[in-house]
């Protein structure tokens, strides 16, 4: 954020670039697969004829949602999977190469995205608790490919299907409703638009970013901006909220950094997205944590000597120790922008 002097590109990758980084690709063998897709996207060299990795396994759990490979999900790429890769190949007007390079790739993961999402369309009205059936399957399926709903596709719109679409309201920033409406569809096939457009969104991000100039003018930033964080304190957490009558965990980080004259996106998921990676925090530094749901869903400002000030849940804005039994296992790293 405001501890370094150099920013020379804007995190190349969205959602969960940073994290994979220090994890292992078996972590998102089970993850949601708009998380998924963000590593698979980085194993063109591993999906090749007799190679075995966690990264096929991924592609073998891809093709089999499409329908195109039936086999078990062993990681080896061998006969089978090489004749499914060829038969999608050739059904989507690819070089039959039987090899998973970019293009079939992108490829993929765009069918997959349409498999789970394209079917919102039949969604021609409001849902409540309690109803049941393939329209509340959709919704379910839709939700999960974004990693909120985690249970059985069932049809039933219960206790788990309405926490699933609490969290994915309050991620953007919707008015949270225990009913499945028009604006939450809208939502869901926006994000989907979204998923799409995610370098073009990166670039826009970028254009409302300025680079530190010195040393001496970035350590009165920092300075500043831990002062205006802290003016906070005790401020309570409101789902949603965004200014000093409440805040939720982004809401709190936006309204900072405007105080500052900087614009930074709405949701966690976002500014991840728009973050430089770090070695360890600094001092104005996000901190980021993974809480409701795979990836991150949770942040803070780094203050130093291991402590954090966030829009807790429980308490409001407080400050925090990294180090606490509940946040230490569920740290994911720092990330920053630079401001002038």
């Amino acid at each position: 954020m405001l501890a370094s002097l150099q920013m020379q590109q804007v995190v190349k990758h969205s959602m969960a670039y940073g994290y994979i980084l220090s994890q292992p690709f078996s972590f998102y063998i089970d993850a949601y697969p708009s998380l998924q897709n963000e590593i698979f996207q980085q194993a063109e060299q591993e999906l090749s004829y007799g190679k075995h990795s966690e990264a096929i396994r991924v592609l073998q759990q891809k093709l089999n949602v499409l329908s195109y490979y039936n086999k078990d999900i062993n990681g080896e790429f061998g006969i089978f999977t090489e004749y499914a890769l060829k038969r999608y190949q050739a059904e989507h007007q690819l070089t039959i190469s039987g090899e998973a390079n970019k293009e079939t790739i992108a490829s993929i993961i765009r069918s997959e995205r349409k498999k789970y999402l394209e079917p919102l369309q039949s969604i021609d009205r409001t849902y409540d608790i309690g109803e049941t059936g393939d329209k509340i399957k959709v919704i379910q399926k839709a939700l999960y490919y974004f990693g909120y709903y985690k249970d059985k596709l069932d049809g039933i719109f219960g206790p788990k299907t309405n926490q699933a679409l609490h969290d994915f309201q309050v991620d953007n920033g919707l008015e949270i409703k225990q009913a499945i409406t028009p604006q939450v569809v809208t939502a869901l096939k926006e994000s989907n638009e979204n998923e799409t457009q995610i370098n073009k969104q990166k670039q826009l991000t970028k254009s409302k970013i300025t680079v530190a100039k010195d040393m001496t003018n970035q350590s009165v930033q920092t300075t500043q901006l831990v002062q205006v964080a802290k003016q906070y304190v005790g401020v309570p957490y409101v789902w949603g909220g965004t200014s000093p009558s409440g805040f939720d965990c982004s809401g709190y980080i936006n309204y900072v950094f405007k105080q500052m004259n900087v614009t930074i996106p709405r949701t966690v998921s976002d500014i991840w997205n728009m973050a430089q990676p770090t070695n360890s925090p600094s001092v104005g530094d996000f901190v980021f944590f993974e809480t409701y749901k795979k990836g991150p869903s949770h942040m803070g400002i780094y203050l130093g000597n291991r402590q954090f000030i966030h829009a807790s849940e429980s308490k409001g804005v407080q400050i925090s120790s990294v180090d606490n039994t509940y946040w230490k296992p569920r740290y994911l790293g720092s990330k920053r922008v630079h401001v002038q």
